[in-house]
């Protein structure tokens, strides 16, 4: 390979190397470049035989590439020897620099061991410094920037074997070796390198386009879903401040998606439903609410949130999905309607009637713990009970609810319960204001009925329902307990009121009616009755009941005959 008293034969290797180095830097692939290292050993450096043997990420080294004997290349190529064995070979022989040199004297305890291997023959060496052929000769690669075995990460080992000119390298050869070794870890690594940002580049370029097939795949859901969707702001000042929807909730709600993006859901939402949109989870919550139409009407949505992230810890938004739940609403109160109304007059029924009177008393068992909390309410000056000397409110004559004089504060007994008390029976009218029970049964309904058949009497009841509560004030409950029975709740009244109101319903109903086009006449018998606490709601109407009767029996037969 040299020849120390041939100075431009070494110039012209240098050369030769300089441009191997070039090729090695210029490759386009790790493949390229592998091949393109072991043929420079060839080419530049002077040897016979090169093989490329690089560390896998097990650790183990697979022969990558191989010049000079193409049946060698053929038999060993893609040939692993484990990393052990490697680890010994590279620790024995004679140490030149990085490079290692096993004379034939010791690297006879290597043939069996498993790295790949060929050998070649020939005449046994006639002088010192002659090649054997089965010297062996490796330069290890070490990661660029790092040269030395103690402090470099091995990548690969260059095995070379027979020289041209048949002798052991000289200072030059070494050092040239050694040197296209380190040119050669920088090159693989380089190699490598473009490997893998080619490799990353090709699978960023393939997330990006599943990335866009998601974003596209997305957008037509969004656009086109036959619900309504928006995309909202999530926390922050801007919380629920809407940036996109789609054309489904724009024609849900009568309002161009530029008009949209100037709203929040607060700002849609029914007043009534602000409560429930607040007490919705941001965090994938769902409500049902009422939204605003441009024309001003509002209309009954389901409303769903779901929580999308923009990045790993990016900003937050809120996906929310609108299903227009009109038609169903309105069917689960006409339902609703139906089982708490009256068919034929449409006024509340029996049980709504119930209800209602109920939900306005508290029982007997309550009254001990309504007792106690007037006690501490009369201790502070906010009640008067009648009789000072109990230190209590009294029973009334009839041990039903509270009485208090005139002017005396209602009082709370638990959760917040008004107690519901009445004018004192048998006293006179001093202003006293209670919850008045009006018990209507109509006078002469029967024979319209059996005259002129039922669907005349279905108009007397028609119209007897509307003029109750043409005559009632807003508030006031008018229902139908069955037949031609009525009772009208009507609170904050005065005894003389309740008797007022109840002639003024009297003398409407006794006007003439149009029924199966003829004039008809009823007459109305009315039983005052008033509701305390105390009672349940059957013996409030009991009572009224029994007044009315009292006061039909009171009046002279023909006036209550009507017809």
């Amino acid at each position: 390979m040299e020849t120390e008293s041939e100075p431009y034969v070494r110039l012209a290797t240098l050369r030769q190397l300089h441009q191997v180095m070039a090729d090695m830097n210029t490759a386009r692939s790790l493949a390229d470049t592998l091949q393109t290292v072991a043929d420079g050993v060839v080419t530049g450096l002077g040897y016979e035989l090169a093989c490329v043997n690089l560390v896998r990420p097990d650790g183990d080294l697979v022969v990558a590439a191989f010049a000079g004997n193409p049946a060698a290349e053929a038999l060993i190529t893609g040939r692993v020897g484990s990393r052990d064995s490697w680890d010994r070979r590279l620790s024995m022989g004679r140490h030149w620099g990085d490079l290692v040199f096993i004379p034939h004297t010791e690297g006879w305890v290597l043939d069996d061991d498993d790295v790949p291997q060929w050998y070649t023959d020939g005449p046994a060496p006639r002088f010192e410094d002659e090649w054997h052929p089965s010297d062996r000769l490796f330069a290890p690669m070490y990661t660029p920037g790092v040269q030395g075995g103690a402090c470099g990460e091995l990548i690969g080992v260059l095995s070379v074997d027979r020289p041209r000119n048949g002798r052991l390298p000289g200072a030059w050869g070494r050092e040239a070796l050694q040197m296209y070794a380190f040119q050669a870890a920088i090159a693989i690594s380089n190699a490598r390198l473009r490997a893998n940002m080619q490799r990353a580049l090709v699978r960023l370029e393939r997330e990006q386009q599943a990335l866009r097939a998601s974003e596209e795949s997305f957008r037509q859901a969004f656009e086109y879903a036959p619900s309504g969707m928006a995309i909202a702001e999530m926390g922050g000042d801007q919380h629920g401040r809407i940036l996109r929807t789609n054309d489904a909730l724009c024609r849900l709600l009568g309002r161009p998606a530029s008009a949209m993006r100037r709203y929040a859901f607060s700002d849609l939402v029914h007043p009534e439903d602000i409560g429930t949109l607040l007490r919705t989870s941001a965090e994938g919550g769902r409500a049902e609410l009422r939204l605003g139409r441009r024309d001003g009407t509002y209309v009954w949505v389901s409303l769903r949130n779901s929580v999308v992230a923009d990045a790993a810890d990016g900003p937050r938004f809120l996906l929310t999905h609108v299903e227009d739940i009109e038609e169903r609403k309105r069917r689960e109160l006409q339902l609703a309607h139906r089982a708490s109304h009256d068919s034929l007059t449409g006024l509340p029924n029996s049980a709504e009637l119930r209800a209602r009177l109920s939900s306005r008393l508290c029982q007997r068992s309550t009254i001990p713990q309504a007792l106690d909390s007037a006690r501490g309410a009369t201790q502070l000056g906010a009640l008067e009970p009648v009789d000072a000397a109990y230190g209590h409110p009294a029973y009334d004559a009839n041990g039903h609810g509270f009485d208090f004089r005139p002017g005396a504060a209602a009082f709370d007994a638990f959760d917040h319960h008004v107690h519901t008390v009445a004018p004192v029976e048998g006293q006179r009218d001093d202003g006293a204001k209670g919850l008045a029970v009006l018990f209507c049964d109509l006078d002469g309904f029967k024979s319209i009925n059996d005259r002129f058949g039922h669907n005349a009497g279905d108009a007397v009841l028609i119209e007897v329902a509307r003029r109750l509560s043409r005559g009632v004030r807003d508030g006031d409950t008018v229902a139908r307990l069955g037949g031609d029975e009525f009772v009208i709740l009507a609170d904050g009244l005065g005894r003389a009121d309740a008797q007022d109101l109840a002639v003024r319903l009297r003398n409407e109903i006794i006007q003439p009616i149009r029924a199966e086009g003829r004039a008809v006449r009823v007459g109305a018998s009315f039983g005052i009755g008033w509701a305390h606490c105390g009672m349940t709601a059957d013996e409030v109407l009991k009572s009224a009941d029994e007044r009315m009767y009292v006061e039909k029996r009171s009046r002279p037969k023909q006036h209550r005959r009507v017809s």
